[in-house]
Order: structure tokens, then sequence, then C-alpha cells
């Protein structure tokens, strides 16, 4: 992996702690700061022992080091080469970061290097101006916690003049899309955003879920091919729990009720190596798009 915040994580919490030590502020209490903000809570008990027995011989006992410089971690090579690739997604420009720094760095991939066969074609303009500048205040709207003004476009084409408060933006793998969720349960895609200003506006108390319903999937995952770890990783978003039982795994899956389609399509990607046995409305979704493909002689 080339970003891990498992692999990485005890490099910058020492060069933390060491960069504390190099400001003579260093003390277990703001070691324990670092080590709980860069690495994980229990990792205090391995890394302050490590570094005052000399096990680490970065930090003398007394709390001073010989390192004359605060470290730094430069970019490898390979990372750089993957920002490159990264760089190249029209998605990430929608995030107006300066990859600049990158030069004529070759990409470790290309958009053109993937063949992607599950994905609706009519996804959102993301190049498009108007819709980088409607993604960016609502990125705004969120960091800030402002109220939003939005004229947007339902499927009918009749427009809607809204006034609510941005909760998150959601990305959609299989629509290519993303949509704004906001408060009162207003869904509303990105691309039908027509206009989009930050406006006045109190923000309202949590009201938990806004309404939103919710359903559970339960799927029997093969043991084979590393089925269960791409499940895990392609459904990680979601809440879920999993068991081990005699004929492999049982995966339990909660989902938004108007996410269903999505969660269908999801759950017929991995083909054969996984079964939708509950609940039964479930079940009969996969076999109606099922027939639906046989109808059209896809296999």
């Amino acid at each position: 992996m080339l970003f891990s915040e498992i692999y990485s994580a005890y490099y910058n919490a020492v060069a933390g702690i060491i960069s504390l030590v190099l400001d003579g502020r260093a003390d277990e209490k703001g070691i324990k700061e670092i080590v709980d903000e860069k690495a994980f809570s229990e990792s205090f008990l391995t890394v302050l022992p490590a570094l005052k027995s000399g096990r680490w011989q970065l930090i003398k006992p007394d709390m001073t080091t010989a390192l004359s410089r605060t470290p730094s971690m430069p970019l490898t090579n390979i990372e750089k080469a993957w920002l490159k690739a990264v760089s190249l997604d029209p998605r990430i420009r929608l995030f107006d970061i300066d990859f600049s720094f990158l030069g004529e760095t070759e990409p470790l991939f290309t958009p053109d290097d993937f063949v992607i066969y599950d994905k609706y074609s009519d996804g959102d303009d993301y190049e498009s101006e108007q819709y980088k500048a409607v993604f960016r205040t609502i990125l705004c709207a969120l960091k800030e916690e402002k109220m939003l003004l939005i004229e947007y476009e339902k499927v009918s084409g009749k427009r809607m003049t809204v006034r609510s408060f941005p909760k998150s933006l959601e990305y959609s793998e299989k629509d290519d899309k993303f949509r704004l969720a906001a408060s009162g349960g207003l869904y509303i895609n990105v691309g039908r955003i027509r206009s989009c200003k930050i406006t006045d506006g109190k923000k309202p108390e949590d009201t938990g879920n806004d309404n939103i319903r919710y359903k559970t999937v339960t799927l029997k995952v093969s043991e084979r091919r590393n089925t269960l770890e791409r499940c895990l990783l392609h459904f990680a978003h979601f809440e879920k729990t999993a068991e081990k039982t005699e004929e492999g795994y049982i995966l339990n899956i909660k989902y938004r009720t108007e996410d269903e389609t999505e969660m269908v399509m999801r759950v017929l990607s991995f083909g054969p190596l996984v079964e939708a046995v509950a609940p039964d409305s479930f079940r009969n979704l996969i076999i109606k798009r099922l027939k639906r493909q046989k109808s059209c002689g896809l296999f």
C-alpha cells in the first residue's frame, strides 16, 4: 500500500514527538496527545517505553534528542506518481487542490488504463464550470456550517428553490454522481442544482436521521477468491456486521431504502460468490433483475 494510516502511524507519531522534544516542550501529557492524534490510543503503552528505554535510540532518558533538525517525510517517487495519477481524475479537481508541486512526474496510471463496465454512462459533468462552482459552494457551507439557498431542477423539469442546511456530500459509484444530503431529509443530485449560494440562517437542531428509513440485507459470502475482503472493501461506508459460518460468511448490511436499486446492483456485481438470503423482498428484486437480463440474451 502506498499510503496507509496503519503502516505510517508510528512514523508520524514519533516524528511529532521528536519535534516536541526539539521545541523543549516534551512531557508525558504532550507525548500522549501526539500518540492519540497520530497513532492509536493504546500505542502510548508501546511508544513511550520504547523511546525512554533507548530501544528506538531516538530520545534520551532525560527527554532530549541527538537530532538537530525536525523530522520530515518527503514523498517517494512512487507516492508522487500515485498522486499524479489521482490528479488526473476530474472528480479530484472539484476540490481545487494544487498539484503543481508534482511538476513533470509521470502518473502511475491514467484513466485510460481502466474499463468500467458496471457504471451508468450519464454521470455528472465534473468538467463543467457551473458544476465546480456549485460543488465548492456546498463544500464551503459544510466546512463553515452555513445555510444554503438552493435552486434545483426536479426530474419533471420543474424548478424548486429551498433553504436548507447541508449535512454531507455523498458519491454513488454506480451512478457516478454526487448527492447533497441536507436538513429535513432533503437529497438533491448536485448535477440538478442550477444555482447555490450561502445565506443567513440558524443551524437546525439535530433530529437524528431526519426520518430516513433504513433496511438491512443479509448476504451469504463465499470463501472463494477472497470474496469477504472484497465485500468489506466494497461496502466499507455501510454499517455492517459479519460472522463466520461452516459454509462461508454471513454479512448484514444496513442501507437507506431509497438506495435499494443501487444495493441490488452492488450485490449482483459479485456474481455467484454472494447470495442475498434475506429479506425475501430483496431476493425478489435480485431475481427480477436477473430475469430481465436473461430476457435480453445477456447469458
